[in-house]
């Protein structure tokens, strides 16, 4: 099958279409109907009667937008109606709700007169938080937006228009950085004239670019004096026309710095390019075909060219999910009466400094494992990047504030992205308070792996975020030529073992194993050579607080030396792995997933006391499962016996406050209609948050059933049991996992010192 074919069918696959309504609170019961309609939403209706604002607190409206098209200039298709355009508007929900949580009404009106249009528009501002006007031709998009602007007081935004001026002033704001050109002295050529490319030019002023600097071709050629003297161009061209000779494209092009395409494809040649300015742009956005190609254009000439096209298929593809959905998510939150110029410059400044930023793993290989690094290449963030949330609608939402528009005044920024972050998963939420714990007292981490590419990027990423102090173990001149390489401001603390004198770790490690076969001269080639015994000693000395290791090593092999040299805590036998599973609505932790293999009764009482504990430093209440295949003695055998044993003399310890009990099923674990009803002896009157499993084999298969079917997104193992904090990485982990658990060695580290 085809591309048309797969869309047909994707869109035609049960139910029809992209988008469905879903509720937000309970209806399960009587009560719950009375107070979702009658009788009990009278009482929200008088509030409101009341006071107008109180729709912000009573209805979805503050999260939800219009999308309102009548299908007059559909990108790529033209004037195709409002029934046909419907598809495309159901995707821009989507992509709303996709990227920024908001959700949305498509509305399709089968209007082509300009004040009809403007007239249903306006009637429904009662029903909106914000207008997305789509796919409507111009000239007539500019006067329904300025009179729908001027007339409502919600944030009316026409996409097509704002849009790729937003996005493209990123790349130019970049550009020039990466160039060392000034904005002010800029000559931009721009090829086309409607919406997208008026307001181009008109953003292009907003970020720097004097407007006489700015020529703009219609299909006719440039946009001059004489034309408009002629009575050729409407009032929206006629802002761009100059005193300059009549002429093509190509005699606009000659000299300039910067091509911006919002036309048709394949008019640029080679030598047109060739024709520029030295160490030109080259922004070329016409679809589906460029008007010159991304390779063509780099091609063109032997200086620096930054291209950007409008494809995905070559680096820096201008796209307008980059803007739409962020601006509207800050504009929302803080209630804006408008979308107005400063939140479009703070936008596309935003999106400019991000991809200056380290890029996460994850990113990267969404995008097929491409470089992704600051640079001529990469100028501009792309649209998977999660970032792009927590960067865009601050700024944008600060902007409002800053300019009188918002209705809705955030105090406290820092926890306004925290909120957002929320809204990109329950993961990143628990996160979010392990690194605001960190950064209130960042300790020392050893890192075994210094040399490795992810250890150095997430090192990096450990000091932008104030959460530790890192301590890179490796070779100097190659951490400080990778560190070079990845572009990183970075300057990090390396401890090179063929530079250190390490007499004093090695006689610590002697003396720690001089009694179980190690003779001196192995400490001191261990110690040189093996930074997972450097670094188990930097932390059992208290040269460092806390140590990480595994990315490059068998899971056994690397947790060896930390075993070996810092050893289980004073009232611990046994260490665990733990992984904390987040889903929409609910976390859980769970044991031991990496370490005992046949544990017994006293080792899963330990574990599940020691996980206990980790959940706390998440700010989850831990309530224990101890899990097996028989509920509370329905089977009675050796396996069924040793979590029951478990769960009691996990119960009978007078240090244990929270509930335990077991053995149980994993569905009774979790469902609280089992627990209350065929279970209520039991000791837990709430699902589980600590599950605790009979053995490894099952622990390990468990934990990647529900990471894999429940849509969970896992982070660990967390090692417990040790004496000091010591993580062991799995083989693979990205730079995000390899931060998130220096994290919680940091709040290990500090639970550690405060118990001291």
């Amino acid at each position: 099958m085809g591309l048309d074919e797969d869309a047909l069918d994707y869109h035609a696959r049960d139910p029809p279409g992209k988008i469905s309504i879903s509720t937000t609170k309970p209806t399960n019961t009587q009560r719950d109907l009375s107070l979702a309609y009658s009788p009990g939403v009278a009482a929200p209706c008088e509030h409101i009667d009341e006071d107008e604002t109180e729709a912000y607190t009573y209805t979805a409206k503050s999260n939800l937008v219009g999308v309102i098209s009548n299908g007059s200039a559909v990108l790529g298709l033209g004037n195709i109606g409002a029934d046909a355009a419907k598809p495309v508007m159901e995707g821009k929900g989507v992509l709303f709700k996709r990227f920024a949580d908001i959700d949305v009404f498509d509305i399709e009106l089968d209007l082509s007169d300009t004040d009809a249009l403007v007239e249903s528009v306006l009637a429904m501002e009662p029903t909106f938080g914000g207008i997305n006007l789509e796919d409507i031709r111009a000239p007539e998009c500019f006067e329904i937006e300025a009179r729908l602007r001027e007339q409502m007081d919600i944030p009316v935004f026409h996409d097509d228009q704002h849009g790729t001026a937003i996005i493209t002033g990123a790349g130019l704001l970049n550009g020039v950085e990466i160039l060392d050109k000034e904005l002010d002295d800029l000559t931009v050529v721009i090829s086309g004239a409607g919406a997208s490319a008026i307001a181009t030019g008109r953003f292009y002023t907003a970020l720097g670019v004097p407007r006489e600097n700015i020529t703009m071709c219609d299909s006719q050629g440039i946009l001059t004096e004489a034309r408009a003297e002629a009575g050729e161009l409407n009032e929206y061209k006629a802002a761009f026309t100059r005193d300059v000779p009549e002429g093509g494209l190509a005699a606009a092009m000659v000299g300039a710095d910067v091509f911006v395409g919002l036309s048709v494809g394949d008019i640029v040649s080679p030598e047109m390019v060739r024709s520029m300015a030295a160490n030109p742009m080259v922004f070329a956005m016409a679809n589906p075909d460029p008007e010159i190609g991304y390779q063509a254009a780099k091609t063109a000439r032997g200086d620096t060219v930054i291209a950007a096209t409008g494809r995905s298929d070559f680096p820096n593809q201008i796209n307008n999910v980059l803007g739409f959905p962020f601006i509207f998510r800050g504009a929302l939150d803080v209630r804006a009466s408008e979308i107005n110029e400063e939140m479009k410059v703070a936008a596309a400044e935003a999106l400019g400094d991000l991809a200056q930023e380290d890029v996460p793993d994850k990113v990267v290989q969404a995008y097929g494992d491409q470089p992704l690094q600051f640079g001529p290449e990469y100028v501009i963030p792309k649209p998977l990047d999660p970032r792009v949330l927590l960067r865009v609608a601050p700024a944008v939402a600060k902007a409002a504030m800053e300019t009188g528009v918002a209705r809705h005044v955030i105090e406290d920024l820092e926890a306004y992205r925290e909120d957002l972050e929320a809204r990109l998963g329950k993961s990143r939420e628990m996160m979010r308070i392990i690194y605001n714990k960190a950064k209130s007292d960042p300790k020392r981490v050893a890192l075994a792996e210094g040399a490795d590419e992810k250890t150095i990027r997430a090192a990096n990423q450990m000091v932008d975020a104030e959460i530790a102090e890192p301590v890179l173990i490796g070779d100097r001149e190659t951490i400080t030529d990778r560190v070079e390489q990845l572009g990183l401001e970075f300057d990090p603390e390396i401890l090179d073992p063929q530079q250190a004198d390490l007499t004093v770790q090695s006689d610590h490690l002697y003396g720690q194993r001089q009694r179980k076969g190690m003779t001196r001269s192995e400490a001191r080639d261990l110690v040189t050579k093996d930074p997972n015994y450097l670094a188990s000693v930097l932390v059992d000395r208290g040269e460092a607080d806390a140590m990480l290791t595994g990315l490059t090593y068998h899971y056994p092999s690397a947790l060896r030396p930390p075993l070996q040299v810092i050893g289980t805590a004073a009232d611990a036998e046994f260490a665990g792995g733990v992984y904390m599973l987040t889903f929409q609505n609910r976390v859980v932790f769970v044991a031991d997933a990496t370490v005992n293999r046949d544990p017994s009764a006293a080792c899963l009482e330990e574990i599940a006391h020691h996980t206990a504990s980790l959940a706390r430093e998440f700010n989850v209440e831990p309530r224990v499962a101890m899990l097996s295949y028989s509920d509370f003695g329905s089977v009675d055998d050796d396996a069924t016996r040793v979590p029951r044993k478990a769960a009691k003399q996990l119960r009978n310890r007078p240090d244990v406050e929270y509930p335990v009990d077991g053995e149980m099923q994993a569905d009774t674990a979790l469902v609280e209609d089992m627990l209350t009803g065929t279970y209520d002896f039991s000791e837990l009157s709430e699902p589980a948050t600590v599950l605790v499993f009979p053995n490894l084999e099952a622990g390990n298969i468990g934990y990647k059933i529900l990471q894999r079917l429940g849509n969970a997104e896992a982070i660990g193992p967390m090692l417990v049991g040790m004496d000091q904090p010591v993580h062991v990485l799995q083989r693979g982990d990205s730079v995000a996992d390899i931060v998130n658990l220096a994290a919680v060695a940091v709040v290990d580290a500090q639970e550690q010192s405060s118990g001291s």
